[in-house]
């Protein structure tokens, strides 16, 4: 059935398909991670850690909570989670042997905080998740991202970009510490507006689906203890895509499908991409978190509005 050991990790069922569609098997996911352990890792070290599994027969799911059957030389971390009140254990994605025992537990996702495990309110980056309305749209989400580094400049900030390794991109703004979730979240909504007023035509900041109108969702709520998409993460998505980076110059040149697990460690070749176009850490305005503070929360704007419609309708006699 196709098995080995590496680093002292028994690796099992390589020649598995990894999931329906993946155009890849178990072993494709493993080589991929393993090449490039170099540049996965700096990016997931001491930052609590999900990852989505995808077990055979089985839809694809998110853990938090590492099992009971994890060996004890992973490094761990507890949080509390608000939304299931109870402490939930995070894996610390830190050296080979932990990323190698992930993928063998199927773990296709990595999907870190945005803060560290030693300074949970201090997030070390600003990130913009922009998500076009339909599977093929992603020369507009990459409109949305030139929108989003024009907000940036403006702000005397500079980002770099990756894509999702969905259907859009992330720009990711390196921040400098000690910044509070609660500024970075605000001046994280404060760019989105200001990249939405730059084009209303194209994006949007409207939480709700439905009140979109077929425009790229710029997403400002991945703050704080949020997660996101890793540099170098594959996606369980047919063809097993890959969330890479790219220079902005040659955004427009580029498709998501053209970065996969059987693709991406050859067109990273020596270097580090996501290490070499990122600017170094800068400063938020004050100016900026005070615009961003006067801008209601999305989720929370979303769920009175859900509550509003919900009303109205029961209200509306026929």
């Amino acid at each position: 059935m196709g098995g080995e050991t590496r680093d002292g990790v028994p690796l099992t069922n390589l020649d598995q398909s990894l999931f329906d569609g993946a155009q890849a098997t178990k072993r494709d996911l493993v080589d991929y991670l393993d090449a490039v352990r170099d540049r996965i890792i700096p990016v997931l070290r001491d930052r609590p850690l999900s990852v989505i599994r995808v077990l055979r027969g089985q839809a694809p799911f998110m853990q938090k909570n590492v099992p009971a059957y994890t060996p004890e030389w992973v490094q761990t971390v507890p949080l509390w989670a608000e939304t299931s009140k109870r402490q939930v254990s995070y894996a610390l994605c830190n050296d080979r042997r932990t990323l190698l025992w992930l993928a063998n537990q199927r773990a296709v996702e990595f999907h870190p905080t945005l803060v560290r495990a030693d300074h949970r309110d201090h997030p070390t980056y600003l990130v913009l998740d922009l998500d076009p309305p339909l599977e093929d749209a992603f020369p507009l989400a990459v409109r949305a991202a030139w929108l989003v580094r024009q907000a940036l400049t403006g702000a005397n900030l500079a980002g770099a970009v990756k894509t999702s390794g969905a259907k859009g991109v992330h720009v990711f703004v390196p921040i400098e510490a000690p910044v509070t979730t609660e500024d970075a979240a605000a001046a994280t909504r404060a760019i989105a507006a200001r990249a939405e007023r730059l084009d209303p035509a194209l994006a949007t900041t409207a939480f709700i689906r439905e009140d979109r109108g077929g425009k790229v969702f710029l997403d400002s709520t991945r703050a704080g203890g949020a997660t996101v998409a890793a540099a170098y993460s594959p996606r369980a998505a047919p063809g097993v895509p890959v969330s890479f980076p790219v220079a902005w110059d040659e955004l427009d040149r580029v498709v998501p499908a053209d970065f996969t697990v059987h693709t991406a460690a050859r067109l990273i070749g020596a270097g580090d991409p996501w290490a070499d176009l990122m600017p170094a850490p800068q400063p938020l305005s004050p100016d900026l978190i005070e615009v961003g503070r006067a801008i209601p929360v999305a989720r929370v704007q979303a769920m009175h509005e859900g509550k509003r419609r919900a009303r109205a309708r029961r209200d509306t006699p026929g």
